[in-house]
């Protein structure tokens, strides 16, 4: 394994940000090259957990001659957001400076325009000169997966209708709950790679993407940070590597079982009012039509003072919020459906 490290100029006088990247040179040429990366949100750290024990077992693969993909690795995608404490909290969401998502509006353009996006970094602040250089790295990749969590969630993901069914064999390696399925017309990172993937050539656009994937994983839920979990998850992709042809290893990959739903069919539940949340049901309960799923109290003591959130139809519960104190309109659950919600919402990502 080699180890490189990109340096980030700060924006103001006296600052820069280091971002290591981990290396392990392949042996076949033809074999699909990877990258990894995790904590583009800096205060989801279970994915950065899992490179951790994903690159003991890379380490002992390369010392038996069993890498045969070249495997690009960033654990700590975005030492920015890491660096961010207000009063004592980690806040790696948002760059508080421009009070943008960091795994927002990342360049949207063509594979032949890779490099690019490495051009006169000078000309960008330090967030759009991180997003610059992760996507560059990641579209010199065949498969790529950015890791992620939600706040209190199931195993699941995030997946281009281009990448499907192909993909199952990671939501199988993953023993992934559900899976989301987009059309990858976001700016956020994943999706800007199947962008350039699908206008390689400029005013063509390609519906399929045969030997690509790019992915956003969620793995559970922000607290789930545990040796044995990140342990298994690491298991997991590697026998998913392994699958694609990346590592030389015989893990066996069952078939993936849980439900594959358009994000047209996940119901975004929100909070009609402000209050003290009691929740009724959890992640991984099934739901019908009409179960009361959660109360808001809204008036403490008065006997008019709650109010009752209901599902508005039967589905998997696949997320909720840790908050317990919400305010109005903020996201509460999501629920994977079998049919499209009635809802508006805005196109693109579910949650800003």
């Amino acid at each position: 394994m080699d180890t490189t490290e990109i340096i980030i100029p700060g924006d103001t006088p006296g600052i820069e940000w280091r971002l290591p990247v981990l290396h392990f040179k392949g042996s076949d040429p033809h074999a699909p090259r990877i990258y990894i990366q995790a904590a583009l949100h800096a205060n989801e750290l279970p994915g950065t957990a899992l490179l951790h024990f994903l690159c003991r077992k890379l380490r002992a693969a390369e010392d038996a001659g069993r890498i045969a993909s070249d495997i690009t690795i960033v654990p700590q995608a975005n030492p920015i957001g890491a660096a961010q404490s207000h009063f004592g909290e980690l806040q790696g969401r948002f760059d508080l400076g421009s009070r943008t998502n960091f795994n927002r509006d990342f360049p949207l353009i063509s594979l032949r325009d890779r490099d690019t996006l490495v051009e006169d970094l000078d000309r960008y602040p330090a967030t759009d000169r991180l997003k610059r250089q992760l996507i560059h790295m990641a579209l010199g990749a065949d498969l790529v997966l950015d890791l992620h969590c939600d706040d209190e969630s199931l195993q699941y993901a995030y997946i281009d209708e281009a990448f499907w069914p192909e993909a199952a064999d990671l939501a199988s390696a993953l023993s992934m709950d559900a899976l989301l399925l987009s059309d990858g017309e976001s700016s956020a990172f994943e999706e800007a790679v199947g962008f350039a993937w699908k206008y390689e050539v400029p005013g063509e656009k390609r519906s399929r993407l045969p030997g690509k994937l790019s992915v956003t994983v969620e793995l559970r839920g922000r607290r789930d940070v545990y040796p044995d979990m990140a342990s298994a998850d690491a298991d997991g992709v590697f026998a998913f590597l392994a699958a694609r042809g990346a590592v030389r290893d015989s893990a066996p990959l069952g078939a993936f079982t849980g439900p594959a739903v358009p994000l047209d069919n996940i119901e975004m539940i929100r909070t009609p009012v402000a209050g003290t949340l009691l929740f009724h049901r959890d992640i991984g309960e099934t739901v019908a039509a009409g179960d009361l799923l959660a109360t808001i109290v809204a008036r403490p003591g008065m006997a008019d003072g709650e109010t009752e959130i209901r599902a508005p139809q039967a589905g998997l519960i696949v997320t909720r919020t840790s908050d317990r104190l919400v305010r109005r309109r903020a996201d509460l659950m999501k629920i994977a459906c079998d049919e499209p919600s009635t809802a508006l919402r805005k196109a693109g990502t579910l949650e800003d």
